[in-house]
């Protein structure tokens, strides 16, 4: 094992911002942190660091205790969502900084900082100051910088957020590949559930100073342990519904009624918490069988060859998220269909049970 945190918390007067905590994460994993702003996930990985120190608990890296040890004795790398760069130093400088403080070669230092600047499209600038750069060219300049150090911690605090759509979904497909093979242990902290899939691994879900559940990113996914944790992973916001399931009818929305479904065929009757992610919700029926739903049209949205409808349904939004061009005016009635087959089941505490 790599990395290993152990009951630990951070308390600052008196709130608590990282709640008992414990993860292993494994010597050349690829970890995301999930959750939107101020659920922990800087906080947490600042602890990984060294930059801030647990209130209580262990810290423990390829077998050393090193709860206590400052991050300038450390072999990490973090990069930011604002980037941060020495304003003196030209962009090869910028990148080629902690290999010289390394000791490595001439040769070393400029085969590792070409190969970086040509992934992230830099080496026309090389010359530059980063006064002299876009925003997005000097975040480039400090991903760079990451990426070239033999780091044993690389701590990616949503670097892609402050870069141009294109370069960033080019930087997703390109970031794993960059550490595969490597024996570090990455980290990177997302509010985006897409970018999560779109990198696997391992995924940890927090909410307010709490990890949820942590394990394989697919896995955590499709079977969240709990509805917090399927609502953290899932944008749009999953819908939710109490539910009685009587039989092989689940009576929903002020008494009507949806075929159980797979999903419910084998839960006792009684009263829930139904769960559906918006593209199980779609215009037209995507499955025999299907619930039907009908709202007012709050909003719509319509994205290339997606469309995103929300509608009040009995005073609670659902959202549905479909391929092709569906016109639905605001205002107006909107008839959906829930694939009932996709639903999960919660109890009314929130615990999941199908």
């Amino acid at each position: 094992m790599a990395l290993e945190l152990i009951d630990i918390t951070k308390r600052v007067g008196a709130e608590t911002h990282i709640h008992p905590t414990s993860l292993v994460l494994p010597e050349g994993s690829f970890n995301v942190l999930l959750g939107t702003t101020l659920a922990g996930k800087t906080t947490l990985m600042q602890i990984m660091a060294g930059i801030q120190k647990p209130t209580s608990g262990t810290i423990r890296f390829r077998g050393k205790d090193v709860t206590g040890v400052a991050v300038q004795q450390r072999n990490v790398s973090m990069v930011y969502q604002q980037f941060i760069n020495y304003p003196n130093f030209s962009v090869y400088d910028n990148i080629a900084s902690p290999l010289k403080v390394a000791g490595m070669s001439k040769a070393e230092i400029e085969s590792r900082v070409m190969a970086a600047a040509e992934l992230l499209r830099l080496k026309p600038m090389l010359k530059r100051k980063p006064s002299e750069l876009s925003g997005g060219q000097q975040q480039r300049t400090a991903i760079a910088r990451a990426i070239v150090k033999d780091s044993e911690l690389i701590l990616l605090d949503e670097p892609l957020a402050n870069l141009d759509y294109k370069l960033r979904e080019e930087l997703r497909d390109e970031l794993p590949k960059l550490f595969a093979g490597r024996k570090a242990v990455v980290v990177y902290a997302t509010t985006e559930p897409s970018e999560a899939l779109l990198f696997g691994g391992n995924t940890a879900t927090l909410h307010e100073g709490r990890v949820t559940q942590f394990g394989p990113t697919a896995s955590t996914y499709r079977t969240p342990k709990d509805l917090l944790t399927a609502q953290v992973f899932s944008d749009p916001p999953i819908n939710t519904a109490r539910v009685e399931k009587r039989g092989d009818r689940l009576m929903i929305f002020n008494g009507r009624s949806w075929p159980a479904g797979a999903a419910a065929a084998k839960l006792p009757d009684g009263h829930y918490t139904l769960g559906l992610r918006p593209h199980h919700v779609t215009p037209l029926p995507a499955a025999p069988g299907a619930g039907e739903i009908e709202g007012r049209v709050l909003v719509t949205e319509l994205s290339g060859s997606e469309s995103v409808i929300h509608i009040d349904v009995g005073g609670s939004t659902w959202v549905s998220q479909s391929h092709g061009i569906h016109p639905f005016e605001v205002g107006s009635q909107a008839k959906l269909h829930a694939d009932v087959d996709r639903a999960l089941f919660f109890t009314p505490t929130g615990e999941r049970v199908s």
